[in-house]
């Protein structure tokens, strides 16, 4: 390095601890102060940010195509693992992989703050690999069984923090949108996967073990493109990598000048005055139970918690692991290629989402989407009520499907319509609210909270089909929607266009709904000034 180079590093580390100083010697670091060091935000984003959060995405696409081929794989696997499942066999091999989620959000939580970004990433790239080629090779309900757990390691790892690395990434302007490529990868590869998985269905002999096969490539495409993406500029600047900040940010911001990404520094810097050193110097144990004894960050930790808990207990998956399953037990004959139509909404409001989620924010949709949700299914299990099915095998009781029928599947439709417009990105979008001290380990939370609530609906749903009827599980759904609408409208409030440095300081009064509210009144005029740009 040259010592022009290392002079120029030096001084910058030395301003950057000279103004922390300061700051702490006020006693306290106002939002406003924070706020002007964040002046880089009205600066053009690159197209050089959209690409990167793209890549991303296709850790999404991954999760996508493991929730979406399961569905098909249950209907066509016949006795290719020896015997025809059972209800309990398919409720474990369905909900194996929310188990091995669940333990893989948790590992890629631990390693995420010391390691960066990218390797949890590149592991959870080779463990579905495993574990996909694991299932393809499957001839036993054990092998099938364990590789559907290998790849939930992955997918767990993943989904925990693809969403977290784009959200360090991304402007503020445009937070919203980018993570939102990430949900739509995810309803991506639920469409992909159910439409081959419906063609193969066709197919003589094992035409399953191509769908799961399949599943392999967009993890090796993604191991090798993020190559080419930079380590999170939070993440750099938290362990003492300035100058490296200082090129992602540049690349990210192509138009800003060297005033405006050392400012955005100093204001990472100052968001993390105690907790840079945390972050490499402290136990975990330490950075985890400051989630809980600090009031604001619990908060914080709760709010994007419950959310996510809402978009996995209030039915959907049900939909996305059991949709052809339960179309051929509402008495559709083609189960598999109507179940297309569950991700096939999906996918298309997914799209949906990333126009309006920065335009009309979080909050907002959240009203409209959760109790839409709430409706929808109170609609179906008035449908169930009046479709002769026998509670003993699952199966219907007529060979005319009928108006009851139809408006299941129409409430479906329209269900999945809400849930993927608001919820269902929004809960991962929700990684925006945790301060960035605990950033990781509170998305661990959240993904671990993802997943537990996965294994509980994928490993109950044929049960609670039997035991309480489908008018009584569709019932309970609804219930659980209308709670979760009751808890937006007193808790969750709307951040959208706030740098995640301000964020914080959100929760530092109660759960933030006047406060955000009047930040967002204050700021409406500046937003206006950012110009989004893909000439660079």
């Amino acid at each position: 390095m040259a010592v022009s180079e290392k002079t120029s590093i030096d001084q910058k580390r030395a301003e950057s601890e000279d103004y922390v100083e300061y700051a702490e010697r006020k006693g306290s670091t106002t939002v406003t102060e924070v706020d002007d060091l964040s002046a880089i935000e009205a600066t053009a984003a690159s197209k050089a940010a959209w690409l990167i959060s793209i890549t991303i995405s296709l850790g999404g696409f991954l999760f996508g195509y493991d929730t979406g081929y399961i569905s098909s794989v249950l209907v066509t696997i016949g006795t290719s693992l020896g015997h025809k499942l059972s209800t309990s066999e398919q409720e474990l091999v369905t909900s194996l992989t929310s188990g091995g989620a669940l333990l893989g959000a948790v590992f890629a939580g631990l390693i995420a703050d010391r390691f960066g970004r990218k390797w949890p990433i590149w592991c959870a790239c080779a463990v579905f690999i495993i574990g996909t080629v694991l299932q393809t090779a499957a001839y036993s309900v054990v092998q099938f069984a364990v590789g559907r757990f290998v790849v939930g390691l992955g997918v767990g790892s993943a989904a925990m923090i693809c969403p977290l690395y784009i959200g360090e990434i991304a402007p503020a302007k445009y937070r919203g949108r980018m993570i939102s490529f990430n949900n739509m990868s995810v309803t991506l590869g639920q469409l992909v996967a159910s439409a081959i998985g419906a063609g193969l269905a066709t197919v003589k002999g094992e035409g399953w073990r191509g769908t799961v096969g399949i599943g392999s490539f967009p993890a090796i495409g993604l191991a090798i493109m993020l190559l080419f993406c930079p380590e999170s500029p939070r993440q750099l600047v938290a362990h003492g990598r300035l100058e490296l900040a200082d090129t992602v940010l540049l690349k990210i911001y192509q138009t800003s000048t060297r005033e405006q990404r050392q400012a955005k520094i100093r204001s990472i810097e100052m968001s993390i005055q105690e907790a840079t050193s945390s972050l490499v110097q402290e136990s975990l144990w330490v950075s985890f139970k400051r989630i809980f004894t600090t009031a604001s960050t619990a908060r914080a930790v709760a709010v994007a918690c419950i959310t996510m808990a809402i978009s996995q207990l209030g039915g959907f998956n049900t939909l996305m692991y059991y949709s052809s399953t339960l179309f051929a037990i509402v008495g559709f004959s083609n189960a598999t290629a109507v179940g297309i139509t569950v991700s096939a909404t999906n996918f298309v409001f997914s799209i949906l989402n990333l126009v309006l989620v920065d335009k009309f924010g979080r909050r907002f949709l959240l009203l409209i989407s959760v109790l839409g949700m709430s409706i929808c299914m109170l609609i179906a299990a008035v449908a169930f009520h009046y479709i002769p099915i026998d509670l003993a095998t699952l199966t219907v009781e007529s060979d005319n499907v009928g108006w009851p029928g139809v408006l299941v599947l129409v409430t479906i439709i329209i269900y999945v319509g809400f849930y993927s417009t608001g919820v269902a990105t929004i809960a991962w979008i929700g990684t925006e609210l945790i301060p960035l001290e605990v950033r990781a380990l509170g998305t661990m939370l959240n993904t671990v909270t993802c997943w537990s609530t996965n294994i509980i609906i994928a490993s109950t749903f044929l049960s609670m089909m039997k035991g309480i009827t489908p008018s009584g599980a569709f019932g309970f759904y609804c219930g659980i929607c209308f709670v979760g609408w009751l808890f937006v409208v007193f808790c969750y409030p709307d951040v959208k266009g706030m740098p995640l440095e301000t964020i914080r300081e959100v929760f530092n009064h109660g759960f933030g709904l006047r406060y955000s509210k009047q930040w967002q009144r204050e700021h409406k005029h500046e937003k206006k000034v950012v110009q989004q740009s893909f000439g660079h």
